[in-house]
């Protein structure tokens, strides 16, 4: 009602300026005043005409409006009602849903029970043949089975034949030591096709090999680090065996042991644990080894060529400790047997230095290994408190380079001490030997000289 309001007070508007406008004109053009009054009439007559067309053109739009209003009315009307109808046919169909799932598990029974066991079934057989190594040989044998553990309705007997089916195949490939061609994916980030040989559902062996299989992505790999090399050439032996029977190891967690060798620590890796003191210490072993050599090779051509001198006495040589000591004894042939038993040992005196020499040095290098190795652990544990005050002891893994060094440089202190202490033992007995040596034969030389100064 406003806007109609509004357009009849624009359209007088529009009347009253365009009379205005024509009076002005008539005023203009009229040359006395009847013709004015004729003008005026005129034109009244005019704008009473315009006024009737637009009042009647208002009339006919308002009868339209008025006509479009009454269809928009009887059309919400007929919305509500099928709304109404909707909403009731709803309510009606929510009822009847109630009703029909009631009748469904009135009509299951012990079959929905059944269900829920083939589902749960299911499940685990499922997670049971992703992750078995014969999924590696027969891949895709999960995926039939998905279907049936997220089915909502009662499965059919082709179902249930397939998950009796995928059980019986799991147990009896477990039993058996297949050969097969698969695809091995390489650590290098390459693949190749090879021969494959299953045992059971425990391990992968191929090139002499252990392979793991990633059920994630389905792919077979060698594993980061392999096993011992007796556990190795066991493994291929036991693949180039064609007929009878071989020994082979075996991982009875169907791989798990394997993978933890990947985080298990080489021996040269231990050694470098021990960082810049294990490397003091490899230094002194091997000084302490270079010096027990060099004592053994000199004593043992010492010792060869007093042997080869006792054999010759009468004929004394200066390349040798008792030739040295036999010209002592021939050079003083007059003397009184005091007299030559102190010449005899002064010449034992000026001997034993070069033979004892180097021998001492073997005893202190041993005694200093192992204190080498209780400095480490010093180190080592200095290290570990720092990282409890800087970080806690949350994570065991932030204070195990420390705790390592600690073992590992006592492990190097006390390794490179025993066989020094060996060494030296040895070279010891063999220079006290030649020493021995040395003194019979001046107690024998005196002897025999006193005899003859006496007879």
């Amino acid at each position: 009602m406003k806007k109609v309001m509004k357009n009849l007070m624009i359209a007088v508007a529009g009347v009253t300026l365009a009379a205005s406008a024509a009076f002005s004109a008539s005023a203009q053009e009229a040359r006395s005043l009847d013709e004015l009054l004729q003008l005026v009439q005129q034109q009244r007559a005019a704008a009473q005409r315009i006024d009737q067309e637009r009042e009647r053109r208002f009339m006919d739009d308002r009868a339209d409006k008025q006509a479009l209003l009454r269809q928009a009315q009887q059309d919400l009307r007929n919305e509500e009602q099928r709304s109404q109808r909707l909403q009731e046919r709803y309510a009606q169909n929510e009822i009847d849903i109630g009703n029909k799932e009631t009748e469904l598990d009135n009509m299951v029974g012990t079959l929905g029970e059944i269900f829920g066991v083939i589902r749960g079934a299911a499940s685990d057989t499922i997670g049971r043949i992703s992750t078995s190594i014969v999924s590696a040989q027969f891949p895709g044998r999960h995926q039939v089975l998905e279907s049936l553990s997220q089915a909502r309705e009662l499965p059919s007997i082709d179902e249930l034949e397939e998950l009796w089916l995928a059980l019986l195949t799991e147990m009896t490939e477990s039993g058996k030591v297949a050969r097969y061609q698969g695809e091995v994916t390489l650590l290098d980030g390459g693949s190749e096709v090879r021969d494959i040989i299953r045992i059971g559902a425990f391990n992968l062996i191929s090139s002499g090999e252990y392979l793991l299989f990633n059920d994630s992505t389905g792919q077979v790999q060698p594993i980061g680090r392999q096993p011992a090399g007796y556990i190795l050439r066991a493994a291929r032996n036991f693949e180039d065996t064609t007929s009878g029977y071989a020994g082979v190891y075996v991982d009875p967690s169907r791989g798990q042991i394997l993978s933890l060798l990947t985080q298990r620590a080489t021996l040269m890796e231990r050694y470098h644990q021990g960082q810049t003191v294990g490397y003091a210490i490899t230094v002194v072993l091997i000084l302490g080894f270079i010096i027990a050599i060099y004592k053994l090779v000199t004593l043992t051509a010492v010792g060869g060529a007093i042997r080869r001198q006792l054999k010759n006495t009468d004929n004394p040589s200066s390349s040798n400790p008792l030739g040295r000591i036999l010209k002592v004894y021939h050079e003083n042939p007059s003397t009184d047997a005091e007299n030559l038993e102190l010449k005899l040992d002064e010449a034992i005196l000026r001997e034993t230095p070069k033979i004892e020499s180097g021998v001492n040095i073997i005893k202190i290098l041993a005694a200093i290994a192992p204190l080498m190795g209780l400095l480490g652990t010093v180190v080592g544990m200095i290290g570990t408190f720092q990282s409890i005050t800087l970080f806690g002891t949350g994570d065991p893994r932030i204070m195990a380079g420390d705790i390592s060094m600690a073992l590992v440089t006592t492990a190097m202190g006390l390794i490179a001490a025993l066989p020094l202490i060996v060494i030296h033992s040895i070279v010891a007995s063999k220079s006290k030997s030649i020493l021995h040596v040395l003194d019979e034969q001046a107690a024998g030389i005196v002897a025999s000289h006193a005899e003859k100064k006496g007879a």
